[in-house]
């Protein structure tokens, strides 16, 4: 059985934002004029009657229509084409509920005022509102709050699913998140005020006899037709979404029943049978294997990226907005959005997120060794000598107070060399240069760094010297070479770091400086590729635990007292 491909292609989702975006520029005209209501009634209805040109002309009328019907068949295809719910993120569970709830109350709001005025004559200003749910049918009132309220966290629910992989988006995201909150609040003010401002018109018999006849609202046969009109669009409305529910149970049903076209073998070796006319994202999801995607599969976000293995020349070239995703990603050619790709062959896939922390950050252009390279790095560790002895008489506070100052002066200078922290350990820090811009700018970072710990830690002591018995005392450890890269952990301590014979040498030089007395040993590797001439320290071979090999280093007493390895450049 296959399956359809309505909503990937760039007609349908072009289809869907555009109507979206006319719905939404609507519902905030609508509700920026119902804050006028806060300054009185009066200028509430002579807004209104802007409002109401604008809106109520050919083509808006024609767009405003238009951009409703098509939106609502976009999100009941979508439910149709949904193979799980269980997947749906609560944002878009949040706007699904919320773009389903719309029209309930949404249909008597709309033939109690733009149809009466367009097929009956009548004229449903914002005094008739006003005047229909705060006096006539007070319970109309919540109605209209609720509708306000769905439609506009709807349509922000969606404008934010569309723009937050845009950095020009993110980066003023309080400020969206700001006006996001006050259009509604000043919306209800005005609704309120107004409502309010309404009944004390009210208490006068006289004003509301004539107000109420100035309407020209519809009675009799009229009145039947108008409540007629409520009823078929309610029970017309509720068909549809049943429809399209009970649709979506049949496909289910007889695509579960169907033989599976092909085979995709996950990087687990587990092996799912895949249907013609599905993404790779959908077989994942309807077999309950985890998934990254955080745009909901709509060929956004990249995140859902996996390599192809065997079959990779037998699958069909990425489309357009694949082809652009994959190129603002730098993705190779053996990657696809697995939302996109839909096999027609046994092919072999490996995700290359993990479904529980992707994220929008993952969706921008990500470095290849993220997912695993061999570089030519420097690695930096560095260690407090006897710190335990140092923090034995002191309370806890003390300790943390002591310990947060040395991270803080240490990091700092690393930072400022350019260097990446890798991690705190205890007492210890971990640090790596030359990831990003090699093995030699990397090298002079790491001595630049060194000697700002150095000098720092000198700065530190003078400032801790009324509530230290010594002076804090470093051992720093430096080498380098070949290491693997990548990004390694669990869910929250997740992150960018390195493994390999450089940096467990590096761990053992630091190791060695209490023995040796001194407070930095560098690899003379590490010289070499800095291109510098250094005088500083005795030049000696030293052997490194777990080390075959002896390691020609430079022992250096004070590490301050270095070479400004950037002072040629």
């Amino acid at each position: 059985m296959t399956r359809p491909r309505g909503q990937n292609t760039p007609l349908w989702r072009r289809a869907r934002t555009i109507s979206g975006l006319i719905l939404f520029v609507y519902v905030a005209t609508h509700l920026l004029n119902h804050a006028v209501g806060i300054l009185s009634i009066e200028l509430l209805q002579e807004s209104g009657t802007w409002f109401k040109r604008v809106w109520h002309s050919p083509p808006a009328t024609a767009a405003l229509y238009g951009g409703f019907a098509i939106h609502l068949i976009v999100a009941l295809f979508a439910i149709y084409r949904r193979d799980s719910l269980r997947d749906m993120r609560r944002a878009e569970i949040a706007q699904l509920a919320l773009g389903l709830t719309i029209p309930v109350f949404l249909i008597n709001h709309t033939v109690g005022t733009r149809v009466l005025d367009e097929f009956f004559g009548a004229d449903p200003s914002y005094l008739y509102v006003q005047l229909t749910v705060w006096k006539f049918v007070p319970h109309y009132a919540l109605n209209q709050t609720v509708l306000l309220l769905a439609a506009w966290i709807h349509g922000c629910i969606g404008l934010h699913l569309w723009l937050r992989y845009k950095p020009e988006y993110r980066r003023l995201l309080p400020l969206w998140l700001v006006l996001a909150v006050i259009v509604p609040t000043l919306s209800l003010a005005g609704h309120v005020a107004s409502g309010m401002e309404v009944i004390r018109l009210a208490e006068d018999r006289a004003w509301l006899a004539n107000t109420v006849a100035s309407f020209e609202l519809p009675r009799g046969a009229d009145l039947k037709q108008a409540l007629f009109v409520v009823d078929a669009a309610e029970y017309g409305y509720y068909g549809l979404v049943v429809m399209a529910f009970a649709a979506r149970s049949v496909r289910l049903f007889l695509l579960k029943r169907s033989e599976p076209d092909v085979t995709l073998t996950y990087h687990t070796g587990q092996k799912v049978g895949h249907r013609a006319g599905a993404s790779i994202l959908e077989t994942s999801q309807l077999a309950g294997i985890p998934h990254a995607s955080v745009c909901g599969g709509r060929g956004r976000c990249s995140t859902c990226r996996v390599r192809i293995g065997a079959g990779l020349r037998s699958l069909p070239p990425p489309s357009e907005l694949e082809a652009r995703v994959l190129h603002r990603v730098g993705a190779p050619d053996n990657v696809r959005l697995a939302c996109q790709t839909y096999p027609e062959t046994d092919i072999e896939v490996t995700p290359l997120l993990p479904p529980t922390q992707a994220s929008v950050e993952d969706t921008g252009a990500r470095p290849d060794y993220l997912a695993g390279q061999e570089r030519d790095i420097v690695v930096l560790f560095a260690d407090i000598r006897g710190f335990t002895k140092l923090t034995e008489q002191r309370l806890p506070y003390d300790t943390v107070f002591i310990l947060n100052r040395y991270f803080s002066e240490m990091g700092h200078a690393i930072e400022a060399a350019g260097g990446r922290i890798d991690k705190f350990i205890g007492d210890g820090i971990m640090a790596l240069f030359g990831i990003d811009r090699g093995i030699e700018t990397g090298a002079r970072n790491a001595i630049a760094a060194a000697r700002g710990m150095g000098e720092n830690l000198k700065r530190l002591n003078e400032s801790l010297a009324p509530d230290l018995s010594e002076p804090l005392r470093i051992g720093i450890g430096i080498h380098g070479g070949p290491a693997i890269v990548g990004e390694l952990g669990y869910r929250a301590t997740r992150g960018l770091t390195a493994v390999g014979d450089t940096v467990n040498t590096a761990s053992r030089l630091e190791a060695l400086t209490k023995e040796h007395g001194v407070q930095l040993i560098l690899s003379e590797a590490v010289i070499a590729a800095a291109g510098m001439e250094m005088e500083n320290g005795e030049s000696v071979e030293i052997s490194a635990r777990g080390r075959e090999e002896r390691v020609h280093v430079r022992l250096i007493e004070n590490a301050a007292e270095l070479p400004d390895p950037h002072r040629a450049d």
